[in-house]
């Protein structure tokens, strides 16, 4: 079942993505975060008005996506930058497939113009299921970060959204 996350999803979400910070290149930092530091994001998440959504299996948080601005200047509104985790214990069942089809569609309904993934070039499970999606290669920025003792190269893609009818500058 794919649902909004809630509060009481937090520790799920937390033991997830620490899961990804000391055994996967998913995200370029070292440290595993604290439940306070996924509370403060959650709550900037809802503020904002970005999606958090999971999977839920077995009454737990199977994997989970989210997005958010791809920079902080304002004519990069239309454009957005998402992830998804997903428990190491369902990996490989379609959970990362059934997110990014949920967050694809969530991004189309308000009206986004590119959706932008960052993924570790030598991910190519990750890079495989995007291309599946639509996405499209934009670039690879090389040794862009260092993580496992080796520096790791930032693959971008994008999927071409609808966008606004209407964009404005405001």
């Amino acid at each position: 079942m794919i649902r909004e996350a809630t509060q009481k999803d937090l520790t799920d979400i937390l033991e997830i993505y620490n899961d990804a910070i000391l055994h996967t290149t998913a995200v370029y930092t070292y440290k595993p975060q604290t439940l306070k530091s996924r509370e403060i994001w959650f709550k900037q998440k809802m503020e904002a008005g970005y999606p958090i959504i999971v999977n839920e299996q077995d009454n737990k948080v199977a994997g989970f996506a989210t997005f958010g601005p791809f920079r902080d200047w304002p004519a990069f509104k239309y454009s957005i930058e998402h992830s998804i985790y997903v428990d190491k214990k369902y990996r490989k069942k379609g959970i990362a497939s059934s997110l990014m089809k949920e967050i694809i569609a969530i991004a189309r309904a308000r009206e986004y113009m590119t959706m932008v993934a960052g993924i570790d070039a030598a991910n190519e499970q990750s890079i495989a299921m995007h291309e599946k999606f639509g996405f499209i290669h934009a670039g690879t920025i090389k040794k862009a970060g260092f993580k496992f003792s080796q520096w790791r190269d930032l693959a971008f893609y994008q999927l071409k959204l609808k966008g606004p009818e209407n964009p404005t500058e405001e």
